[in-house]
């Protein structure tokens, strides 16, 4: 086994957060912004790229494993937590926005999950991360995450994040499941991905689900998301004080009276 193997445990429910537990000398890669708390004797490293044997010891290698990160959205740095002490220690990470934390253990799935670029919270030392690049126009395009998402490859544990509540699919072989493209958060090696558009003049323009859905066709297993980070920025954008400092009241027939009712006299 080339990973540092890692024990874990996941809290919370809406916000939730990672825990692990190393071993001396053992290590997990983070992103930087993700750390919440850890024990006392672990050591705090910037590192370039993954630090996997994948991107080589040199400087070259080092520079093409973080070159990789750059074009998936990512920072040239990641952070490892070494464990120093004599006995076992923990470190917690916590997710980003209201979701689920998916522990995907690599072996389970041939040693590769392709996932969505962002969702990436930490991992057992040794796992690469890296980039699938799509050969396809119209995925590329169209598909909601560019030509390029995160490829995450080696044999020990890794913490994706998801937005909502997550759904586990497993697709039989030659099964077609249609998803937004917003809520695709990842998926075996095995499962072929691409778009479709969705069809019909009605739909296209009024139906207010965008031109194209995602097409994933089995065997294999799929994570789905129910609030992707985009959808729950719009949100956050729509309900936002316009000028002057008025807000707007969704679902409300009062409009600004409702606000002068509610004590509220800024409109």
């Amino acid at each position: 086994m080339q990973a540092h193997e890692i024990d874990y445990q996941i809290f919370g429910e809406e916000m939730q957060y990672v825990e692990i537990e190393l071993d001396p000398q053992e290590i997990v890669v983070a992103e930087a912004g993700s750390f919440m708390m850890m024990d006392n004797g672990i050591q705090m490293e910037t590192i370039f790229g993954d630090g996997s044997d994948q991107q080589g010891s040199g400087i070259f290698g080092k520079l093409l494993s973080a070159g990789k990160r750059v074009l998936t959205g990512e920072s040239l740095f990641m952070t490892a937590f070494i464990n120093q002490n004599y006995g076992k220690s923990k470190v917690s990470f916590a997710a980003p926005y209201p979701g689920k934390i998916i522990a995907v253990d690599l072996n389970e799935f041939g040693g590769k999950f392709i996932c969505q670029k962002s969702s990436f919270l930490c991992a057992a030392k040794g796992v690469a991360i890296g980039i699938d690049f799509s050969k396809k126009l119209g995925r590329g395009f169209f598909g909601g995450e560019g030509f390029i998402m995160q490829k995450l490859e080696g044999d020990g544990m890794v913490f994706i994040h998801s937005g909502g509540t997550l759904a586990r699919k497993e697709l039989a072989p030659g099964e077609v499941l249609k998803v937004d493209t917003g809520c695709l958060v990842g998926f075996t090696k095995e499962v072929n991905y691409d778009i479709q558009f969705i069809g019909g003049i009605k739909n296209s323009l009024f139906g207010g689900e965008g031109l194209f859905f995602a097409t994933l066709q089995g065997p294999g297993t799929v994570y789905i998301q129910s609030l992707p980070f985009s959808r729950l920025a719009d949100r956050i954008i729509a309900s936002a004080p316009r000028a002057g400092g008025s807000s707007r009241e969704e679902g409300s027939i009062l409009g600004g009276i409702g606000n002068l009712l509610d004590g509220d006299n800024s409109f």
